[in-house]
């Protein structure tokens, strides 16, 4: 039976940085995946992802958002690949209603209360303002804006190569395409069930995303919900003036968690990639609807697009299926898995995950190593 340090199952956005902070202190490490990543199976694929500082889910995730753009600049030096444009970001409320995103008060009030007390660099905007510096946005007379310059959009895909590629150059192994059936702890070790073979590992750290459902036993069947979410590109017209959108956008236009739209400047000039947010529970990521129907495009187009936005063509150009791993308070769930205290665990990112990912891995690679 093959022996190692640390083994990582599930290498996407938080379990390529684990492997890679890992391999910076010690070769004997390994990765394993059900899939190839980068790929489309999980939560961290779809060309973009936002980056914001002042997150509006709560104040104890700012550290891990600013430390994940260090990270990411960093990774850009290692590797010469560009990961993070840092464009600015934009979050839009109605003004005549607050945006309820999870439950209890308004998301940008607490965006901006978590951005004074932390120092975040950010503007406040009224709706003269905000019809003139984003004509395109068809907004309400009492609508309101924060913007914050810090914030931008990066490449997931790109990040997790990366991880992965400079985790392997430091001499981490890596195992794709081979999923871990279960987790057994005995003696000091953590015995690894592949679908060919067992190893054993010291530590384990288990970032499986919504997958994490088949380590915890039953009570993760209830406490962790997995959601199908859709991002669209809308083809643009022909003069649209969104062509010349610079910055990533968060707008909450009713009260509920699901009146809300996010997108990114175009990278075609073709297209934009934009997405709401909904919260159907599937129960499982294996059981995910991965297609999108035509009928089903055009449902977003009439129920969430028309007449929000001036430049966009009724036409979806490319669409593709992920998910959010949520809890009840959109919280993170990170410690030690609940009968084996040599198995660490990162899951439920709720959906605002990416922008902590580097971070997070960090973290769990330094209590690893302990």
């Amino acid at each position: 039976m093959k022996e190692y340090n640390t083994v990582v199952i599930g290498l996407g956005a938080v379990g390529s940085a684990a492997l890679y902070f890992l391999s910076q202190r010690d070769p004997n490490v390994l990765g394993i995946d059900r899939f190839d990543p980068p790929h489309i199976m999980g939560s961290s694929h779809g060309e973009t992802r936002i980056s914001r500082l002042a997150v509006g889910e709560g104040k104890e995730y700012v550290k891990y958002a600013r430390r994940s753009q260090e990270i990411w600049r960093d990774l850009e030096q290692r590797s010469g690949e560009r990961l993070f444009n840092q464009v600015g970001g934009l979050l839009v409320e109605s003004g005549s209603q607050p945006w309820i995103k999870y439950g209890g008060a308004s998301f940008f009030e607490s965006t901006c209360q978590i951005a004074k007390e932390e120092g975040i660099t950010h503007h406040l905007l009224d709706s003269i303002e905000l019809k003139k510096q984003y004509p395109s946005f068809q907004l309400d007379e009492k609508a309101r804006g924060y913007f914050e310059s810090e914030a931008g959009f990066v490449f997931p895909e790109k990040v997790i190569q990366v991880q992965l590629n400079l985790a392997e150059k430091n001499g981490a192994k890596i195992r794709i395409n081979q999923a871990a059936t279960s987790l057994n702890q005995n003696n000091g070790w953590v015995e690894i069930s592949l679908s060919q073979e067992k190893i054993r590992a010291k530590k384990v750290i288990l970032t499986a995303g919504g997958w994490v459902k088949d380590f915890l036993g039953e009570d993760a069947q209830e406490k962790f919900k997995i959601c199908r979410q859709v991002l669209y590109w809308v083809k643009l017209g022909k003069n649209s003036p969104l062509k010349d959108l610079k910055s990533v956008f968060m707008w909450g236009y009713g009260s509920q968690s699901s009146d809300f739209l996010y997108g990114f400047p175009s990278l075609d000039r073709k297209s934009i990639k934009i997405a709401t947010e909904q919260f159907e529970e599937v129960g499982h990521p294996d059981d995910l609807k991965r297609a999108v129907d035509r009928r089903e495009a055009q449902r977003f187009w009439e129920e969430k697009l028309k007449g929000k936005f001036l430049g966009f063509e009724p036409e979806i150009l490319k669409s593709e299926v992920c998910f959010y791993t949520m809890t009840e308070d959109a919280k993170f769930v990170i410690g030690p898995h609940p009968q084996m205290d040599r198995v660490n665990y990162v899951s439920a990112c709720s959906g605002h995950g990416f922008k902590h990912a580097s971070a997070l891995g960090e973290q769990l690679a330094q209590e690893g190593l302990c």
